[in-house]
This record gives structure tokens, C-alpha cells and sequence, in this order.
């Protein structure tokens, strides 16, 4: 008897402890970033944009240096929150290389508008619905905002992000 609940209680144990492995792998590959497929690297780098300015904004020339693409709109509010905070990081690492985009899903005259009562340093590209797409090549899935890719020098995925930006992301950008 004692052999028998010693048996099972040892399957039991075997069995949560392979479900548990399993539930740890499927999380980690959920956020831990993987590369960027090729034609998504192809498509960012093909893009262009116009800004609020009237000037072109050639994603090809932002090549070779850390990149930090954030897509955003005026009528989200955890993207207009997260503004400030991506704003200071651009301000602080721009003499290190850095460069920051936030592309505009909305309205140009809404995002002229909005720049207009809060400025801000980085670049902004006026993307529309071609943003939306991007995204999603880039791992947007659900084609939420605000979203972030975080990308090093080399072009190499550091980061990407659903959701609003904490402190604690904008730490671990530094390469």
C-alpha cells in the first residue's frame, strides 16, 4: 500500500512539475524578443514618412545607429503619457546616438495640432494606416498602441513593447 500512494504521489509530483516546465517555456517565448524577420527589417528600412514640417523622414537614413520606433496617437491616452518619458530618454542619449521616431497613427492635422500644444524633441512621422501595417511586421499583433520597438545599432531587436512605457523599460535600452 505504502509502495502504491509513494507511486503515485511521485506521478503526480512528475506530471505538475513537466506542466509547470512547459507553462515557464510557453511564457518565456512570449516576452522574450526574437529577431526581426527579414522583411520586416526590408519594410522598416524602405519606409518613409512625411512629418508634421512638410519634410521627408527616410527610415533608410536612421540605419547604423540605435533606434527607438514608437507608434503612437493623440486620441490614446497611455501614448500621449508615455510622451514625456520617451522625450527626456531622447534628450539625455541623443549625444551617445540614439535616435527616436514616434509614428503618428492618426490624423496629420490632429498630430499638427497636438505637437503644436506639446512638443517634443524626436522625430515624428506622419504613418496613417501604413503605420498600422509596419507595425504589425515589426510584432504588433493585435494592432494596439501605444507599441515599441527598441532596436540596436546593428539593427538587432533590444526590445518591443505593447502598452505603456514604465521607467524600468527605458532602463534597460542602454547598450
Amino acid at each position: 500500500m505504502i509502495f502504491k500512494t509513494n507511486r503515485r504521489t511521485a506521478m503526480f509530483a512528475g506530471v505538475a512539475a513537466l506542466a509547470g516546465l512547459a507553462g515557464a517555456g510557453i511564457a518565456w517565448k512570449r516576452h522574450a524578443p526574437r529577431a526581426l524577420a527579414p522583411d520586416a527589417m526590408q519594410a522598416l528600412w524602405s519606409s518613409e514618412f512625411t512629418m508634421p514640417s512638410g519634410e521627408s523622414l527616410l527610415m533608410s537614413s536612421l540605419k547604423g545607429r540605435p533606434l527607438v520606433l514608437n507608434f503612437w496617437a493623440t486620441w490614446c491616452p497611455p501614448c500621449v503619457e508615455e510622451m514625456p518619458l520617451i522625450d527626456a530618454f531622447f534628450r539625455q542619449n541623443k549625444q551617445y546616438g540614439w535616435q527616436v521616431v514616434g509614428l503618428a497613427i492618426d490624423q496629420p492635422s490632429r498630430v499638427k495640432q497636438f505637437l503644436n500644444q506639446f512638443p517634443v524633441d524626436y522625430s515624428i512621422g506622419l504613418a496613417g494606416l501604413n503605420g498600422t501595417e509596419l507595425g504589425k511586421m515589426l510584432g504588433n499583433e493585435q494592432s494596439s498602441l501605444p507599441f515599441t520597438v527598441v532596436l540596436d545599432g546593428q539593427g538587432a531587436l533590444l526590445q518591443r513593447k505593447l502598452g505603456k512605457l514604465t521607467p524600468e523599460d527605458i532602463k534597460n535600452w542602454t547598450i
